[in-house]
Order: structure tokens, then sequence, then C-alpha cells
């Protein structure tokens, strides 16, 4: 593989918890100048921080453009993401909830895309990194806005993937092989559920760091599964698992 040895300064949307958090601490493990975009403060001092708010198109907006003048930009992550309160059937969503997933986890991408890949390709070989999930596969009940706006961001990147020349952009989505212990998800679950067979955060961090040394130069345009382990696949090696269940009456 390529090693790229410049020091990357790289940008995490939604980076303050969950798989983002992990995926910017790694990439600051590896002596990286990380910006996180997110709501509230990450808890890593190594962290830069820029307060956003997706669900302002304008400020989002003014935002992006901000990380993009103060420097050239060698990565990005867009790991932001609205699940919603809790599964339901579509029949019980209202539409400001499906209004919001689809401001945060469609238009949030497009306009981050939109906003740094000039400035990836710019820095090449610029990556891009989309965390994904198994929704894209296999949908199911009770997650009809999660579902449809996953799968349509999953889309975006391919079609980024394949308009861009691997020399100059390089395009990742990664998604956990099953249930991730994230604050995200502990919203929506109740107070005593055991956690015990959910993935952790960190088992992003081994494929994060090797994406960044790297930049991806062998899985541009793939979707890798990462697996409790913190070893990953390509998901043409086999589709993951569905997490459905039917949602609580």
């Amino acid at each position: 593989m390529t090693q790229i040895s410049e020091p990357a300064r790289a940008l995490v949307v939604g980076g303050s918890t969950g798989i983002g958090r992990a995926i910017a601490g790694a990439w600051a493990e590896t002596g990286a100048e990380v910006i996180v975009a997110s709501r509230s403060r990450p808890d890593d001092a190594a962290l830069g921080w820029l307060q956003i708010d997706l669900s302002d198109p304008a400020g989002t907006r003014r935002a992006l453009a901000e990380v993009v003048r103060q420097g050239p930009l060698h990565a990005a992550c867009y790991s932001a993401v609205h699940y919603g309160d809790k599964r339901a059937p579509l029949r019980d969503v209202a539409e400001s909830e499906w209004l919001h997933q689809l401001e945060v986890n469609l238009n949030g991408l497009w306009r981050t895309v939109a906003a740094v890949s000039a400035a990836l390709r710019e820095a090449a070989p610029g990556l891009f990194v989309g965390v994904s999930s198994e929704v894209v596969y296999n949908a199911g009940p009770g997650r009809p806005g999660y579902a449809a706006t996953k799968s349509a961001a999953a889309s975006l990147l391919d079609s980024l993937a394949q308009e861009e020349s691997a020399e100059a952009l390089r395009v990742v989505q990664v998604l956990p092989s099953g249930m991730v212990d994230t604050p995200g998800i502990r919203r929506r679950r109740p107070a005593d559920f055991d956690y015990g067979e959910y993935m952790r955060p960190a088992c992003f961090a081994p494929l994060a760091a090797e994406l960044l040394r790297t930049r991806g130069t062998e899985q541009h345009g793939d979707h890798l599964v990462v697996q409790p382990d913190g070893s990953w696949r390509s998901v043409h090696a086999g589709l993951p698992e569905s997490q459905s269940r039917e949602p609580a009456t």
C-alpha cells in the first residue's frame, strides 16, 4: 500500500460522540490536526471544535466554508445522524421527524460534500469517509425515515465515487456489523438495557487510522463492514445482518 507521510488536516462532521468521535480520535492519534464540527464539544482537548447545527443550512454552509478557508484539507468524514425518537411504523411518524432525518442524514451530507470536495481534490489524494448502516441493504420495520435517508446518503457517495478519479479524491463508506453502543442509541433504550452484545465505537479506530494513512488507496468506492474485533471486510464479501425488529407498540 501507498503510505502518505504528509501531516494531515481533517474534518469530522458529527464527531463529538459515537463512531464519529472514535474516528476523530484515531485520526488525531496519527498526528493529524482534526476539527470536529458538531453541536456539542468533544471530550478531547486534542480535537479542534467548530459548533454547527445541521438543521440550519445557512449556518452549516458558513461553518464549512470557514474550515476550508483556514487551510488545506486532506480528509473528511460525515458521521452525523438522526435516528429518530424511537422505532415506529411509517403511519405513526410525524412529518417533522421525517424532515429532521432528511436534513441531518442526507442534506447535511450533501452540503458537506459540496463544501469540501474541491479542497480535498486540491490535497490529492483526498479522502472522504461516510458512516453508513446495514439499513442500506436491509431496510426493515419501524425505521422508514432512517432507512430511506441512509440509503440515499449511500447512493450519493457511491455516485461521487464514480465521478471522482481515485488519483484526486477517494470515497469510502464504513459501517458496523452489528448494533453499536453510542449515546444516540442509549437515548432510545430503557435504563436497564444490557449492552453486553453491542459493539463499541472504538472498533472503528483501526480502520480509520489505516484509511488516513493510505488515503483509502485500495478502498475507493467500497463499503467496509467493521467487526467487533476491529477488523473489517468489504460488503462484497457478504452483506451485514439486519438489526430490524418489530417496533414496540
